[in-house]
Formats: structure tokens, C-alpha cells, sequence
């Protein structure tokens, strides 16, 4: 049964040793004290998570981790961790970066509103955002991960220049995100509303690869014929 595979699936997870999944009381202050508080791994991710000191790049709302085991595979000498509420989705790429022993990648089960009691100032050097909720209710829109609610929060932790990727085939997301780029007055990299007819031409192989990558949302929606946007920009 589905339900008794996922609850499988949770307790296979508690062991292994490339996935973090935060007790509420790691995070939740006591009585007295502000609502919430800092992460005992805030500032601690590449020194005692990864062991060493290389680059470290979030996906956040990873789903099954293909970004960033992708990724890991690709990079070695950078550190991948992969964000997502869905703890049955992680598995699949938490046991996949543990099957390969990929070392430089590694999964927080958290929701991104907790995100900052997890990192310090200057800890992250890069962020993708892979194919997230667009968020289209009137009453969800501030949720949308892009949005200033959001980009004010990786402003406390991404080092200054670090690079936001994001892959979507949502229209509505694709054109609020230029929206918020102009508005707050962001660095544009690069943008493009067709990314693999279009956008993907005439780039170097390496960056082909690393946008060739399909996540499982991805897959269906291209199968759908729905065309592929993504934007890169600086906060």
C-alpha cells in the first residue's frame, strides 16, 4: 500500500547519515524566548555536514533531489544540499547520493519559511529553485519563492553576487519573477521563456548539462508541451 510505503520510507530515512530532519523543539524557542530560534547546524553545514569547505548550493523544494544529484555528480568540489517538506519525495534522492556515495550531497526535510534558522550570513553560495508552487491563489502569492517574503530571507545567508536559478514551466511565476527583479532592482543574468528551443542555444557544453537536468515535475510537464522557462539573477 502506498501509505504503508512511505511510512517505510520515513524510517529507512532516520538512518541515513546525508539527510537532516529537525526535531520542532531544535527550532522552537521556549516559553519566554522569541517564537523560534537558530538551528544547531546554522554556520556548521560544511564543516561538520560535508567535512570540508567547498561551495555550498541549495535546491530548495527539491522533491526527489534529481538537481542535486545531478549536480553532486557533476561538481565534486562543491557541496549540494537539497530542501523539501516532503520527506517521501527526498528519499528517492537521499538513498540514490547514498548509493553512489556521493558525499557532497545531502538533504534538509524542512519548510523553506523555517530557512534562514538554518544558515548564517554568507554561507550559501548558490541557489536553484526547481520547479516550485506557483503559488496562483490571489491569497498565496507572497508565499511564491521568488517573492520579496522569500529573496529577504536568502539576503540573510547568500553571499553577495551568489547566483538564483530558476527552472519553470509556469508562465504567471516566470513573468512576476522579472516583475520582482525590476522592482527590486536585482542583476538579470540571463532569462529565456523557451528554455531548450531557444535559450539553451549557443551555450558551452557544461551549461547545457547542468540545465539538461529534469526534475519528475519536469518531465511532465514537458511531455505535456508545456514550454520551459528559467531565469538567472543576483539579489
Amino acid at each position: 500500500m502506498p501509505g504503508k510505503n512511505k511510512l517505510q520510507r520515513f524510517a529507512e530515512m532516520k538512518h541515513f547519515n546525508n539527510t537532516v530532519e529537525p526535531r520542532l523543539d531544535e527550532i522552537k524557542g521556549s516559553e519566554g524566548e522569541e517564537k523560534f530560534k537558530p538551528h544547531p547546524m546554522k554556520g556548521r553545514w560544511k564543516k561538520d555536514f560535508f567535512q570540508n569547505q567547498n561551495p555550498l548550493v541549495l535546491e530548495l523544494g527539491c522533491g526527489k533531489g534529481e538537481y542535486s544529484v545531478g549536480l553532486g555528480r557533476k561538481y565534486p568540489d562543491k557541496n549540494f544540499l537539497g530542501l523539501d517538506i516532503k520527506g517521501a519525495r527526498m528519499f528517492v534522492g537521499a538513498k540514490e547520493a547514498m548509493d553512489e556515495d556521493l558525499t557532497n550531497v545531502g538533504f534538509l526535510r524542512t519548510r523553506i519559511d523555517f530557512i534562514d534558522l538554518f544558515f548564517e550570513p554568507n554561507e550559501v553560495d548558490e541557489i536553484w529553485i526547481t520547479f516550485p508552487d506557483p503559488q496562483l491563489r490571489k491569497n498565496r502569492i507572497r508565499k511564491r519563492l521568488t517573492g520579496k517574503l522569500f529573496t529577504d530571507r536568502y539576503k540573510k545567508f547568500l553571499k553577495p553576487g551568489g547566483i538564483i536559478h530558476l527552472k519553470t514551466d509556469n508562465t504567471t511565476l516566470y513573468e512576476y519573477t522579472l516583475e520582482q527583479i525590476e522592482e527590486h532592482g536585482f542583476g538579470l543574468l540571463f532569462e529565456t521563456a523557451n528554455l531548450y528551443e531557444e535559450g539553451i542555444v549557443g551555450m558551452d557544453k557544461d551549461v547545457r548539462e547542468i540545465l539538461g537536468i529534469k526534475t519528475h515535475y519536469e518531465t511532465l510537464f514537458s511531455a505535456k508541451g508545456f514550454k520551459i522557462k528559467y531565469i538567472k539573477f543576483t539579489l
